[in-house]
């Protein structure tokens, strides 16, 4: 099967979208003997499309563990105009200004639309919204006559980024949808979507070099001995809850001084932020927190491996891949009561839910869970029962390939009729 996918940015930009079509690309190449070609931008990250970030990959195709690559020129010229556009008609609820908030946001990139219609394909699949490649996917499956599957990722209590009309209409026209979790599918349902046209399929973590990994370094590297470790590991996104967490330490320092917190993950505009909030800090606070930028995969398995609890504060996500791969390391969560995160985490079976925001009850859950060593290992070892059964890439890849195969072949029967 040959199967075209659109993404935002792909390997070596950062991100949990990328990662996802990264991952599913190349186990669909691997385990299924598709023929996979991704179209995508020169951006390392999202803000490059508004002009907030001036990095940038070489433009043109290359190939990347069996996947054929392009990466095409986007245009960030117009951000500054169409953010004022959009900001005004979004403030006065205006006409289009769902249409506005999504030109801003981009990727502006004729490249990608021309390289999606050029490229032979049995099925185009694009991710994620509100991004205005999703409608490059479905033009492209217009013009060619080809079925077109959105892998949407919303974030609903997002109300800028996904409450957009032109959002639920995209998704009305394309051959399938994949929700996330059942969250997502009931959100979706509610809006008007059909029920036969979503099918929930979870996202996926490579279990081995977590279930592998040695945590003895890390904690060689920062002295750290066995004290009870927090860690943090994810994009440094404002919504993440970094913030919260670095608050929430302060609390649980009262009572457990000997606690020692790691926050590693992809730098963003937010990270100054993070480093002023842990500058504030004192000095002999400071010793007690460590934070790593832009480690690589392998350093990521040996940080959840050296850390006793997990927490990930963020006030909204579409599955929460960082979860997985926590558990994957045997490690309990903490996660929040939004968004999806409670579909993910089965509260004090694999993990602890907190309110979002709430320093207090963050604070509460990492001393309850540092004190109590049995019950980390329960929670941990239930998670990670539930990433083997269901959350590997191999499983994830085949509901995928399935999929796809079913609306190729629906495709087929209608092109025959």
């Amino acid at each position: 099967m040959r199967v075209v996918h659109l993404v935002q940015g792909y390997s070596p930009a950062i991100g949990g979208t990328e990662s996802v079509i990264q991952r599913l690309s190349e186990h669909l190449v691997a385990d299924h003997n598709d023929s996979v070609t991704v179209i995508t931008t020169a951006a390392m990250s999202g803000g490059a499309f508004v002009g907030l970030d001036p990095r940038r990959l070489p433009v043109g195709i290359e190939a990347i563990n069996g996947v054929r690559v392009y990466r095409q020129p986007f245009f960030a010229g117009h951000a500054a105009i169409s953010g004022l556009l959009q900001r005004a008609a979004y403030r006065f609820r205006l006409p289009l200004n769902d249409v506005l908030r999504t030109i801003w946001q981009g990727p502006v990139s004729p490249g990608m639309l021309r390289r999606v219609l050029t490229c032979e394909a049995d099925v185009i699949a694009a991710s994620s919204f509100p991004l205005l490649h999703m409608w490059y996917a479905l033009w492209a499956g217009e013009v060619k006559r080809r079925p077109v599957v959105l892998i949407g990722g919303l974030h609903p209590d997002d109300q800028w980024g996904f409450d957009r009309g032109c959002i639920i209409q995209a998704i009305k026209q394309a051959d399938a949808y994949v929700a996330y979790t059942t969250y997502e599918r009931d959100y979706l349902i509610g809006k008007g979507i059909s029920p036969s046209a979503i099918t929930v399929i979870g996202a996926g973590v490579d279990p081995e070099p977590f279930l592998k990994a040695d945590g003895a370094e890390i904690r060689w590297r920062f002295g750290w001995g066995d004290s009870p470790v927090v860690a943090f590991v994810g994009q440094h996104a404002e919504h993440k809850g970094i913030d919260t967490l670095i608050s929430a330490m302060a609390l649980v320092w009262q009572e457990r001084p000997d606690t020692r917190l790691l926050i590693a993950g992809a730098s963003t505009p937010f990270t100054p932020r993070l480093e002023s909030l842990i500058s504030a800090l004192g000095p002999d606070v400071r010793t007690r927190v460590a934070f790593l930028t832009n480690i690589p995969e392998i350093e990521k398995a040996q940080v959840l491996a050296a850390c006793d609890i997990f927490a990930h504060p963020s006030r909204y996500e579409s599955f929460g891949i960082a979860f997985l791969e926590a558990w994957a390391a045997g490690k309990p969560v903490i996660g929040c009561r939004a968004g999806a995160t409670p579909f993910v985490i089965a509260d004090r079976r694999d993990g602890i839910l907190v309110a979002p925001g709430s320093e207090a009850e963050l604070a509460k859950a990492i001393v309850h869970l540092a004190g109590d060593a049995a019950l980390r290992r329960r929670l941990g070892e239930n998670g990670r029962a539930k990433v083997l059964a269901n959350f590997t890439w191999s499983e994830v890849s085949r509901e995928f390939h399935d999929l796809y195969a079913r609306v190729v072949a629906r495709s087929g029967k209608r092109s025959t009729a």
